[in-house]
């Protein structure tokens, strides 16, 4: 790809070029150091105007201690790692960590004598394992899909639903459901759903550019959003009816809406991980060009990158992502706006760091949300939807009466 130069190289670093010899890595060195430059707020002090901070908007101006991304990758990885051990330890039938640790220890190819019960064992293994590392997975790409989503569309309020994915996933799995098909194909038609309602919307909103207007434009961008919530207007319409006609099947199609990772088993793992890797692999690799691209489109256009293509490209993979977690989870929102924005008021909004921490801490936040969700009502079990949505919430509002937050997230 023509902009493949600027995504391998990081800022500041390699042999210095004569601009006069070459002027697109000048030009690429000039737009990453403006990236940076909105990255780390360069607009001045504290309190001065917001639009005196250039093309990013982005103010000095922090509504919590910045963190290094170095620090905050690391913290990242020890709350998941913490997350993860929770997850696995909390639960109806209390097991203790180092219960657990010797657990896992047993289905190691070399392990010490360890006289570990069976149940406890296969509570580990085939129930408490297979729920931690599908809301990890699930976490991740939602968290993820948000974030590039958020990036690309240069829209604070992007969440990985944007474009339409939780209407064609939820009339992809009410169709399977009145269609008395059984749950095997729940998974399949919700994926199928919510890929064709993205590329639909694509198709419709990319169209902006017939009338003289570039597809790597503004505008385009604003019909591609437009068409997103037209889309998704009309699948849920769609949807809506096919409920009024197969009432009976209300509660199995709501209890798949609300979220539900109670039932997880490793066949689901293995169905989502490959498309989490590949989402996950395209979403971190184009990190550096959603940097670049906050500087603008027109000025990323004008270093040879297809704007477009760019677009498309990281939309594909986050709707991926998505579509995979969707799949196997049903509906749980507020994990790609809770988690990004969190990490832009803790880090700093260059996606070099918010990308990667993004889906760290999303994986995190939704395991420990699991864990609020099978413990809350125990014996009974909470969609983890609702739970995701009580903690949506108030960092909502957190938002609202914070005026350095929304300057931060502007």
């Amino acid at each position: 790809m023509r902009y493949g130069r600027l995504a391998g190289r990081p800022a500041g670093q390699g042999k210095a070029r004569d601009p006069a010899a070459d002027p697109a890595a000048g030009a690429a060195d000039a737009s990453t150091a403006a990236a940076d430059a909105a990255a780390a707020g360069a607009a001045g002090p504290p309190g001065a105007d917001p639009s005196a901070a250039g093309a990013s908007g982005v103010t000095t101006t922090a509504a919590l201690p910045r963190v290094r991304p170095g620090r905050a990758l690391a913290i990242a990885a020890v709350a998941l790692a913490a997350a993860l051990l929770t997850g696995v330890s909390v639960g109806p039938a209390g097991l203790s960590p180092q219960m657990v640790i010797e657990a896992l220890a047993t289905r190691l190819p070399w392990h010490p004598a360890l006289s570990v019960p069976g149940v406890d064992t296969a509570i580990v293994w085939q129930i408490r394992l297979p729920q931690v590392i599908l809301a990890a997975l699930v976490g991740a790409m939602l968290a993820g899909a948000g974030a590039a989503y958020q990036g690309v569309f240069r829209n604070p309020l992007a969440d990985p639903y944007l474009l339409g994915v939780a209407a064609g996933g939820g009339l992809g799995a009410t169709l399977a459901i009145v269609a008395g098909t059984g749950s095997g194909l729940v998974q399949p038609a919700a994926f199928a759903g919510a890929a064709v309602a993205v590329a639909l919307t694509y198709m419709l909103g990319s169209g902006a550019g017939r009338g003289g207007e570039s597809p790597g434009t503004g505008g385009a961008t604003a019909s591609i959003v437009l068409a997103g919530v037209a889309v998704a207007a009309m699948l849920t319409a769609i949807q809506t009816y096919l409920l009024q006609q197969h009432s009976q099947e209300l509660q199995q199609v709501y209890s798949w809406i609300l979220g539900d990772l109670s039932l997880a088993s490793w066949s689901q793992v293995a169905l989502i991980l490959p498309y989490a890797a590949v989402a996950a692999g395209v979403l971190l690799a184009h990190r550096r060009l959603l940097d670049v691209l906050r500087v603008g489109e027109e000025e990323t256009a004008s270093l040879g990158v297809d704007v477009a293509r760019l677009r498309l490209t990281i939309v594909l993979a986050a709707t991926l992502g998505t579509a995979a977690a969707v799949s196997v989870s049903g509906l749980i929102g507020f994990v790609g706006i809770i988690v990004p924005h969190t990490v832009r008021l803790a880090a700093g909004a260059s996606y070099r760091t918010v990308l990667p921490v993004s889906m760290l801490g999303g994986a995190a936040f939704l395991v420990l949300a699991n864990v609020a969700a099978q413990t809350v009502q125990a014996p009974g079990v909470v969609p983890i939807g609702v739970i995701t949505a009580i903690a949506g919430g108030p960092f909502f509002l957190f938002v609202l009466r914070s005026r350095r937050a929304r300057r931060e997230l502007a």
